[in-house]
């Protein structure tokens, strides 16, 4: 890599980040501290605003901007490799941003690298979800980012129904099936759903605040802890968090069973 390019994703690494270390910024870039410490020293002196110290790590001043990126010919490759991916698996109203978003980054670059980029041989087959789950994972989507609550009503593994009011935290995808992270107001604890079994949602008018215990960022922490504790597994056998419920019902519970 040049030492412009290095310098330029240097700075583009501690942007968007509140603390970058030196140590994070030596493996990312593939270089020794030293040559870390050597670089930010000479953009503090050519005006880059970078705060911080060796040992405790960097951060960018405010008000800093950089000039308009320019994608690599790869990592415009790689864009168009992960918007195909994407579209087959999220909802339609994100699948229509993810095309609009990726039109615009292509109609910026340079024609060889625009042609070179949407000649990748690499498709994914709009196989992946019917209409119904992603219609379903579009309203569990914005219900999460509006922060409104949902009542759910459900089957288990055994075909049991119940019906939940729930706080959604999060949407996650395990390779074969969506679920829901959320705080179940029945169970007063954290508890994960799959889409696939969730006979009819309803988006309820009531708004929920980020509380301290309740929030994605706790139930990530929760199981960290416990895993640190030795009190579960950091990842299931197949590879999922320990939230995702037991092999035979996924999603189904978090660290424990609803």
């Amino acid at each position: 890599m040049r030492r412009a390019d290095r310098l330029f994703q240097l700075v583009q690494l501690i942007r968007g980040r509140r603390l970058t270390t030196a140590a994070f910024l030596a493996q990312r870039l593939e270089v020794s501290e030293r040559t870390v410490y050597r670089d930010i020293a000479d953009l503090q002196h050519q005006g880059v605003p970078i705060e911080g110290e060796a040992g405790v790590g960097y951060r960018l001043g405010a008000g800093f901007e950089l000039p308009p990126l320019m994608f690599t010919q790869d990592e415009a490759a790689a864009l168009v490799a992960a918007a195909r991916l994407a579209q087959s698996w999220v909802d339609p109203a994100l699948a229509r941003d993810i095309e609009t978003g990726l039109g615009k980054i292509l109609s910026v670059l340079p024609s060889a690298a625009r042609v070179s980029a949407e000649a990748l041989a690499l498709y994914a087959p709009g196989l992946g979800l019917d209409d119904t789950l992603r219609a379903r994972l579009q309203t569990l989507r914005e219900a999460t980012q509006s922060h409104n609550k949902l009542r759910l009503h459900y089957r288990d593994v055994s075909g049991d129904a119940s019906e939940r009011t729930v706080r959604p935290l999060g949407c996650f995808y395990w390779g074969k099936v969506w679920t829901l992270s959320t705080w179940c107001e029945l169970r007063d604890d954290f508890r994960g759903f799959r889409l696939d079994r969730m006979d009819a949602i309803e988006v309820l008018p009531e708004r929920f605040r980020d509380e301290p215990g309740k929030t994605l960022a706790d139930l990530l922490r929760q199981v960290d802890a416990e895993a640190a504790h030795g009190k579960v597994m950091p990842q299931k056998p197949d590879g999922r968090p320990p939230w995702a419920g037991s092999s035979s019902d996924v999603g189904s519970g978090s660290s424990s069973t609803s």
